[in-house]
C-alpha cells in the first residue's frame, strides 16, 4: 500500500476505539507513521436465549415472512450458528431460499455466499437505513409484506417506522448486542488523554463506540472534559451511520470518507488531519 502519496500521520497520536479489529486498525495507523492509542470500547455478546432467531426458521417455512433484511455479515453468520443449534444446515438453506434476502452491503452478501445463497437485492454505499429504503422502494411493493429485520447490535427504529409506514409488518430479530469491555482501563486512559490534550486524532468506526465512550466518561464524571477535548482534535467517522450517532451526542465529525471503510477513513484522515488541526488552532 502506498501511503506517503496520500498523506501521513507522522507525529500524530491517534486514538481508535476498535475492539474486534483493533490490531488491524493499529497497523493501518502505523503504516501512515501515526502513533496508535488503542482503547477497545465494545464486546460482542451473543444473546443467550434468542427465541426470535430460533423461531425465524419455522416461521419462514410456514410462510410467515416474505423478506429478510440482513444488516451485517457478522449478524448473518451468527444467525446461521444460532439456527444450527436446533436445525440442520440443509433445512436452514432451504428455508432461506423461500424468502427474498436483502443484504445491507457486501459483508452480508459474502456471508450468504458461504451458505450457497444469493441476495435478491444488495444495498449500495453508504449502506444506511435510507439506502435500504430507496433500494426496496425501487424494487419491491412493501404494502402487505412481512419483513424480518436482523438487527446489528442496536435497534433501528427509523428503519422499522419507515417500513411500517409503507405498509409492511416488521419483526425485529436481534442477533447480538454490544456490551462494554470487561477491562475499562484502556478506555478510561483514552478519555484522560483526549481531555488533557494527549492526542491529535480520534477515530470512530461504529456508533456503539460513541455511546460506550460517553457512558464511561459520564460514570467517571469526565464527560465535559471529554467533549471539550474532542473539539480540539480531529474527529474521524467511518460513515454516515456513525456520524449520525456522533451528532446525537453533540460531537461534530471533521472527516468522513466517501467510502465507509476503515482503510478509507485512515487514508482520508492522513491526508487532511493537519489542515483540520491548523483550522482548529486559529
Amino acid at each position: 500500500m502506498e501511503t506517503q502519496s496520500r498523506g501521513s500521520l507522522r507525529g500524530l497520536r491517534v486514538v481508535c476505539f476498535e475492539s474486534r479489529r483493533a490490531k488491524e486498525m493499529a497497523e493501518l495507523i502505523r503504516r501512515y507513521d501515526g502513533e496508535p492509542i488503542v482503547a477497545p470500547s465494545m464486546r460482542e455478546v451473543a444473546l443467550s436465549e434468542n427465541r426470535a432467531a430460533l423461531e425465524l426458521l419455522p416461521a419462514i417455512e410456514a410462510g410467515g415472512f416474505d423478506l429478510v433484511i440482513l444488516m451485517t455479515g457478522v449478524g448473518t453468520k451468527a444467525l446461521n450458528e444460532i439456527l444450527r443449534s436446533q436445525f440442520s444446515q440443509e433445512r436452514i438453506v432451504a428455508a432461506l431460499k423461500m424468502v427474498q434476502l436483502i443484504a445491507r452491503g457486501p459483508k452480508p452478501v459474502a456471508a450468504l455466499k458461504e451458505l450457497g445463497l444469493q441476495a435478491a437485492l444488495t444495498v449500495p454505499e453508504p449502506n444506511t437505513w435510507r439506502e435500504i429504503l430507496s433500494t426496496l422502494d425501487g424494487a419491491v411493493e412493501l404494502r402487505g409484506k412481512r419483513v424480518a429485520l436482523q438487527e446489528y447490535g442496536i435497534a433501528n427504529p427509523e428503519l422499522v417506522a419507515a417500513l411500517e409506514q409503507r405498509g409492511a409488518a416488521v419483526t425485529a430479530i436481534p442477533i447480538y448486542r454490544w456490551a462494554l469491555p470487561e477491562d475499562l482501563a484502556p478506555l478510561r486512559s483514552a478519555i484522560e488523554k483526549i481531555s488533557a490534550g494527549g492526542a491529535e486524532v480520534a477515530l470512530f468506526t461504529n456508533g456503539a463506540q460513541v455511546d460506550h465512550l460517553l457512558q464511561v466518561a459520564t460514570l467517571d464524571h469526565a464527560a465535559d472534559g471529554l467533549r471539550a477535548g474532542l473539539k480540539k482534535l480531529v474527529v474521524g467517522s467511518v460513515g454516515p451511520v456513525c456520524s449520525q450517532v456522533l451528532r446525537q451526542f453533540s460531537i461534530e465529525p471533521d472527516i468522513e470518507p466517501v467510502h465507509p471503510k476503515m482503510g478509507s477513513l485512515i487514508a482520508e484522515v492522513a491526508a487532511r488531519a493537519r489542515d483540520v488541526l491548523a483550522r482548529k488552532s486559529t
